[in-house]
């Protein structure tokens, strides 16, 4: 629903209250009243679990009676499980550590998919096949017969047969690793338990032997081809070693073949294997270091030479310098103190000036000290540069001579070096790959073998009994929210403001004996009561407080709005209002016959002009109450009431009563009340208990929001809270208090 406008907005006592929104006339029938609370009631949750005790226990009853039958139904299977430690393996061939791997050689930051790839293999059909030829499962009846599945036809091939066992064995395993762990789980289920735990146990051998199968046939290769390579390899080597023997011979050549010499990189240099080259480098190597110190010794000279000493980074980083500087601040600190409280020739204040005084004399000793340390560091550093660089060039004159006479020496030394090096990786190689053919241990190990189960796995009486507890109780849950749903009926006072958006102004009771009328007789009745609660809301439903005129109405016929308008006008005359209440329904009117007076004069005359207020108002046995009834019923009420007239007769009645009372048609089907709805100050809804349809009563109010009325709210009629105890509402216990003619405490 839409807001309709307000005539004026609360600014009083029940300005910013639930009612301030409906009682300057708009309501919002789609969504609920308070939405700004929570949106989950747990006390609502339960009644309406209460209310539908019944649905729920069926609904439970059934699901579980299901999950009994299909449980018993079902043929009990056994699973039988064995598991095994997968660990890394690191062999190589031909390849370096960080390059490559072969077989199932994993590195260390590949192991989660290795392991992954494993758990592949193990659901492989290369497994399934092996395991059925070892068990000669293919055509074996008793297999067949134990997985409850039909043996394979007398016409199949034999490679359907197979494909058929092998599919009947991948169905029936599972292979599980958990997170953080190298521990799978190898699960196989069947009817017959032993079976089960054969074919388990079989499964993970087959695996183990799957595994070391793979690995003996990529060595067997390896072998094979790096056998033919060492053999060449070492005819290689052995020519050049000669070669390079004989060239040394006729040179004269002296060189260091043990002696480990680089060049800066990462690989030995046979340029410098002589002692006059060693010994070039070597020396060469200690005066660039010795000018890379001399350097930097000149640069420190240099920056504590030209800057402040004090200022110096190797004065500030001395130790004593730093003691120093401490000891001088906390002396400084406490100067600052005694100057406050003492004169400059206090005694202390001149002890503490002579403690600052001499500590900064040995500050300055101490850098004078450091100035001198780096001074001598400099000089030092320059000598041993220029001795070095004297050595250097007379090296430099002995290496040129003997450079010549190697030229060619390095150029055999290299070609040896590299079929050495290429002899001895060859070597190792294929020493490991015989060690590595000759050993059974696999990667691979069987922790816990497989036992016949002696319980089934499935089905498991408990678990499928919570499933189907579960299941009801979710199928429960969806068919009461359902039905909550698409139950729009107003039954009790909570959905006056939840399924209408409107606030509740008053709960009647339905009368336990005879009809309203007779329980308004009785002043101490439940009835009497509610309408006095109904009075006493409709004394505060605005800012001015009791509307001036007031429309009784509902969206439907007989829903108690005669009775309502009756008791609201004598219970507001019972506290000295002047009230007067008008019939306006003149198509049904009931006013005459329950007041017991004539209805040959009243509102149709009236507003038709042939009679005057005097002559058409009816005094009742209610001091302060009058009536109008609604007098001979014209042939067109509502032209009647939409000609004007009504509003000029509304504002004479205002002015010589308190509160003028309109007794109006139902909304639904005439024109009548929503013409009415906007002539008077506020408008009351009649809504009967466990009759009024959501729908009904929301078109209702969106024909009247098309005359933009003050609608107050709604009273609640012919509530039984008895029937309301097993209901959805908090109000079942409304008539809990009653009067009595015996005195208690």
């Amino acid at each position: 629903m839409q807001t309709l406008p307000s005539h004026a907005p609360l600014d009083g006592p029940l300005a910013g209250s639930p009612y301030d929104t409906f009682a300057g006339g708009s309501f919002a029938g789609g969504q609920d009243f308070g939405a700004n609370g929570p949106s989950f009631d747990i006390r609502k949750v339960l009644t309406v679990v209460r209310a539908n005790l019944w649905l729920i226990g069926l609904i439970l009853a059934v699901c579980v009676a299901l999950a009994l039958t299909l449980t018993m139904l079902q043929t009990p299977r056994y699973t039988a499980q064995v598991s095994v430690q997968i660990n890394n393996q690191s062999a190589q061939v031909l390849a370096d550590d960080q390059d490559a791997t072969s077989g199932e050689a994993v590195a260390a930051q590949d192991t989660d998919r290795f392991l992954k790839t494993q758990i592949d293999i193990l659901g492989s059909r290369g497994i399934a096949e092996r395991v059925a030829q070892r068990l000669r499962l293919i055509g074996n009846a008793r297999f067949y017969a134990a997985m409850g599945v039909s043996a394979p036809d007398q016409g199949m091939s034999a490679d359907d047969a197979r494909k058929y066992t092998v599919d009947v064995l991948l169905d029936a395993v599972k292979a599980d690793l958990p997170q953080s762990s190298r521990l799978a789980t190898i699960s196989f289920t069947s009817i017959d338990p032993a079976f089960s735990a054969q074919i388990a146990n079989a499964w993970a051998s087959e695996f183990i032997q799957s595994n070391l199968q793979r690995r003996y046939d990529s060595s067997a290769y390896a072998r094979e081809f790096i056998a033919g390579q060492l053999a060449e390899a070492k005819a290689k080597l052995e020519q050049s070693e000669r070669d390079l023997n004989a060239y040394a011979r006729d040179a004269g050549i002296i060189r260091m073949r043990d002696a480990t010499v680089t060049t800066g990189t990462d690989q030995p240099s046979t340029d410098v294997n002589t002692v006059t080259m060693a010994s070039l480098l070597q020396v060469n190597a200690a005066a660039n270091q010795a000018t890379a110190t001399r350097v930097a010794a000149e640069q420190r000279w240099n920056s504590l030479s030209r800057a402040n000493l004090l200022s110096a980074p190797e004065v500030l980083a001395n130790p004593t310098v730093t003691a120093l500087m401490a000891d001088r601040a906390h002396a400084q600190s406490d100067l600052q103190r005694e100057r406050i409280k003492h004169l400059d020739d206090y005694p202390s204040v001149v002890q503490l000036k002579a403690q600052i005084a001499a500590i900064d004399q040995q500050i300055t000793a101490v850098a004078q000290t450091v100035r001198s340390s780096v001074r001598q560091q400099y000089d030092a550093a320059l000598n041993a540069e220029r001795n070095l660089q004297k050595e250097v060039s007379q090296l430099k004159g002995s290496s040129l001579a003997e450079q010549d006479l190697s030229v060619r020496y390095n150029l055999l030394a290299r070609d040896a070096d590299t079929n050495r090096a290429l002899y001895d990786g060859l070597l190792q190689r294929y020493k490991e790959l015989n060690a590595a053919a000759g050993i059974s241990a696999s990667n691979i190990a069987v922790i816990d073998a497989a036992d016949a189960p002696t319980k089934p796995s499935a089905p498991i009486l408990v678990n499928n009994l919570v499933i189907g507890l579960v299941a009801g109780i979710v199928i429960a849950a969806l068919v009461v929210l359902v039905r909550f749903q698409f139950d729009d009926a107003v039954r009790v006072p909570e959905d006056v403001e939840e399924k209408l958006g409107m606030p509740l102004l008053g709960v009647i009771p339905k009368a336990q004996d005879g009809t309203p009328a007779d329980a308004l007789v009785d002043p101490k009745s439940a009835v009497s009561e509610g309408y006095n609660s109904l009075r006493s809301a409709l004394l505060y439903s605005t800012a001015s407080g009791l509307p001036k005129t007031l429309l009784i109405t509902s969206s439907q016929p007989a829903e108690g709005k005669s009775t309502t308008s009756l008791a609201i006008a004598r219970g507001l005359a019972r506290l000295g209002r002047t009230v007067v209440l008008l019939d306006v329904d003149m198509r049904r009117p009931a006013l005459h016959a329950t007041m017991g007076v004539s209805n040959e004069h009243g509102m149709s005359s009236l507003l038709t002009a042939q009679d005057s207020i005097d002559d058409v108002l009816r005094p009742t046995d209610t001091p302060g109450l009058q009536v109008i009834t609604s007098g001979p019923i014209p042939p067109s009420p509502t032209e009647l009431l939409s000609a004007g007239r009504l509003h000029q007769v509304l504002d004479t009645l205002r002015e010589r009563f308190d509160v003028v009372i309109l007794d109006s048609p139902p909304v639904l089907g005439l024109a009548d009340a929503p013409l009415m709805s906007a002539v008077v100050d506020g408008v009351v809804m009649v809504v009967q208990s466990d009759r009024s349809r959501r729908g009904s009563l929301r078109a209702s109010l969106r024909r009247l929001r098309t005359m933009q009325p003050n609608v107050l709210g709604a009273v609640l009629t012919m509530f039984d809270p008895a029937k309301a105890r097993n209901g959805y509402s908090e109000y079942y216990d409304y008539n809990y208090y009653h009067y009595s003619s015996e005195t208690q405490k």
